[in-house]
């Protein structure tokens, strides 16, 4: 009996000892980001790293490539890897995402596949699923400040680390073009479905006096208003008020919130949620433009003291999605990094 609680005893031990001893997500992206700057060459590392401070850290877009000024994108594509470090960029997106980020992320990719066959010589641009970028700003340490940005067509993820503590990551944008695909093999296939249909329910729900709050365009606007705007900003109007609707409809509302915020892990994305908890969930707000009916222009955008969701689905006849999630004070880690700089060099 005493030996069996020895035993006992020592596993519990030893599985605290381990509990504790896991690594946390910053350390986990530092050793898998060094991982992968351990197998570039010289002319890789040129294309995909940069001084913490630099301004291309913050200069994103997620239009393709050949569309952007000087016709590319800074960092280092999936065209110019092995098929090694091309897992080794997938290995580091996953010490962030969720399995549900990650699966938007391959879906996205997966697109430019189903677009090149659709347009076919009539398209305007390359589509092509290697030309995906990852860039490093500064250099990875478990404990140290640094970025990093995986970008491309329909895709812009940008993450800032401080200390090895804390971790910022906006703007998150992901985009779906087709929405939803109509013919062949993998017709049925939604990328983005939920960030759509969450959002369409809730203005579904809606009783008239409701939607006369909500509703501010019969028409909805071409893309998302921020577009890649380097600050976001509160848009106006601000729709409907949490404190207007029922709580059946709030909880619609914070699901829809949930929806941007679990693209990451459940750690990060709590995090994030308790920030929009104590900035006042009563004054978060909802609107609404174009149709509420499937298959029509429609928009919508999600505010609150300190964040802001926009999502626009027009182009090619409702069928091109885009989706943001911006931190007014915290895209890029302005927030947290300005706060590291004051800390760390304060004035005299």
């Amino acid at each position: 009996m005493k030996r069996f609680i020895c035993i006992s005893l020592f596993l519990v031990i030893t599985t605290f000892c381990l509990t504790a001893a896991a690594p946390t997500a910053p350390e986990q992206m530092a050793a898998a980001a060094s991982k992968l700057l351990g197998t570039l060459s010289t002319e890789q590392t040129a294309k995909a790293v940069y001084e913490l401070k630099s301004d291309v850290r913050t200069a994103w877009h997620f239009i393709p490539s050949e569309m952007l000024t000087g016709g590319s994108r800074k960092g280092l594509p999936f065209k110019d890897m092995s098929a090694a470090q091309r897992k080794l960029v997938h290995d580091l997106l996953k010490t962030i995402l969720s399995e549900r980020g990650q699966a938007k992320v391959n879906g996205i990719i997966s697109l430019e596949d189903i677009l090149r066959e659709m347009e076919g010589t009539k398209a305007r641009v390359k589509r092509d699923p290697e030309l995906y970028f990852i860039s490093i700003y500064g250099k990875p340490e478990a404990k140290g400040t640094w970025a990093w940005r995986f970008e491309g067509h329909h895709l812009s993820l940008n993450y800032l680390i401080v200390e090895g503590r804390e971790i910022a990551v906006t703007p998150t944008f992901m985009g779906s073009n087709p929405g939803e695909v109509r013919t062949g093999s993998r017709k049925g296939t939604r990328v983005l479905a939920a960030e759509e249909d969450l959002g369409r329910a809730l203005a579904k729900s809606l009783n008239p006096d409701q939607l006369k709050t909500a509703v501010f365009s019969a028409e909805a606007p071409k893309d998302i208003i921020t577009a890649a705007d380097r600050k976001a900003k509160q848009l106006s109007p601000a729709g409907i008020s949490a404190t207007e609707m029922n709580k059946e409809q709030r909880g619609m509302l914070a699901k829809l919130i949930n929806e941007y915020l679990t693209r990451h892990r459940a750690e990060q994305a709590d995090k994030d949620w308790q920030k929009i908890e104590t900035a006042g969930v009563d004054k978060i707000s909802f609107a609404w433009a174009g149709s509420i009916e499937s298959g029509k222009g429609h928009y919508y955008r999600v505010q609150g003291p300190t964040f802001l969701l926009e999502y626009d689905n027009t182009q090619n006849e409702a069928n091109h999605v885009h989706a943001v999630w911006r931190d007014f004070e915290n895209d890029f880690g302005d927030d947290i990094l300005r706060r590291h700089y004051d800390q760390a060099h304060p004035k005299k």
